[in-house]
């Protein structure tokens, strides 16, 4: 096709197709991977150590493991792979811990009705999320009665044979869900102008932060007995729940404060000016927007607090990584740390992974940019 300039009116004539090879899967690849020599040299190099890494570890994942195996000897003698036997025979474990086989429903049902009840807290747009939202404020009694298996001391499932996955998620989701709360009050008093407000707050928060979560939990499993009165039975698992609560509450008003003083000063004279009072402009005006530029932080905080749930097997709670020291200690699975590990690793990686994903998501919904 051949441009006649004399001849050309702006908005009668298609514009041309790009050249091929610059657009699509091909222009990308020689954009970023083959622009240069020495990008081209980086990216052979590269792929070739990945076809390295891929290979030995499909071998040693996939083709050469061993699923089905009564111990590790039995393992090395059918391949020289993964000896995954171990997972395989204590699955249940990993998961339930040593919840009664026969009640192991109720976990399941708990689970499932936790992803309902969450789903009108974590995405505002869901259809019906005024009716679901009072369900969710049910759902904590639903899943108390679910878990222990009832009240009034029928059936009741002691909170000693949790363990797993369930007690990792029971633990964390609990200690989450009660530590946003607390940390956007004790952000709060921290900004307080009212001196014992300001003063209690700021005291919670350093002693929280300055003293190592270990501690905290050893405290809640051994001394925090003696404070109590002669023949008071607090359970474990609520004490650690407590202690990890208050923990990551500390870090969360750090980070909310940090939002808050973020605040442009002219939001809170225009909230003056049009006669707003201290609550409604800290619910209306300085809250949602301290929120909003907390996320980053807040999730941060959120994940470490889920991984920190390890530290309970040092008090006698087995949760995943429990779990598995008590398999390695068998005899039969001796030397499978590997395995073991790695397992734990991935149980933890899928759920701090869908927790940053959601806080991206979030961030750019809430998100008022105009680029």
């Amino acid at each position: 096709m051949v441009f006649d300039k004399q001849n050309y009116v702006p908005g009668t004539h298609p514009d041309l197709p790009p050249p091929p090879g610059t657009v699509g899967i091909v222009g990308w690849v020689k954009n970023n991977l083959f622009s240069s020599l020495s990008n081209s040299i980086l990216t052979i190099l590269s792929l070739y150590l990945l076809y390295l890494l891929i290979q030995g570890g499909l071998s040693w994942f996939v083709v050469d493991a061993v699923v089905n195996a009564n111990d590790k000897p039995s393992c090395r003698k059918i391949g020289d792979g993964a000896c995954w036997a171990v997972i395989v025979k204590r699955f249940d474990q990993f998961i339930y811990g040593f919840y009664p086989l026969a009640e192991r429903w109720r976990i399941d049902t708990s689970f499932l009705l936790l992803l309902i009840a969450a789903a009108p807290l974590l995405y505002p747009d869901i259809k019906f999320r005024k009716y679901m939202l009072i369900f969710s404020c049910l759902y904590p009694f639903i899943a108390f009665i679910l878990i222990k298996g009832g009240v009034f001391n029928l059936l009741m499932i002691e909170t000693n044979l949790f363990g797993g996955a369930m007690l990792t998620v029971i633990i964390g989701v609990t200690s989450i869900a009660c530590s946003l709360p607390l940390g956007i009050l004790l952000a709060l008093g921290r900004q307080s102008r009212l001196k014992l407000v300001k003063l209690l707050s700021v005291c919670f928060i350093e002693f929280m932060r300055g003293v190592p979560l270990i501690t905290l939990l050893f405290v809640a499993s051994t001394m925090l007995n003696y404070f109590l009165p002669p023949g008071t039975n607090f359970n474990l698992l609520i004490r650690v729940i407590i202690m990890m609560t208050f923990f990551s509450a500390a870090y969360i008003a750090e980070v909310i404060r940090g939002g808050i003083q973020a605040i442009p000063k002219g939001q809170y004279e225009a909230a003056d000016a049009i006669g707003l009072t201290y609550w409604q402009t800290t619910r209306f005006i300085t809250l949602p927007q301290a929120l909003k530029i907390s996320i980053p932080g807040i999730v941060n905080t959120f994940i470490g607090l889920y991984k920190d749930t390890t530290l309970v097997v040092i008090i006698g709670l087995l949760d995943p990584l429990g779990i598995g020291r008590a398999a390695l200690a068998d005899t039969k699975w001796n030397g499978l740390s590997t395995e073991t590990y790695l397992f734990v690793a991935v149980i933890f990686f899928i759920s701090c992974f869908a927790m940053s994903r959601y806080s991206l998501w979030l961030e750019k919904k809430l998100s008022t940019d105009h680029n």
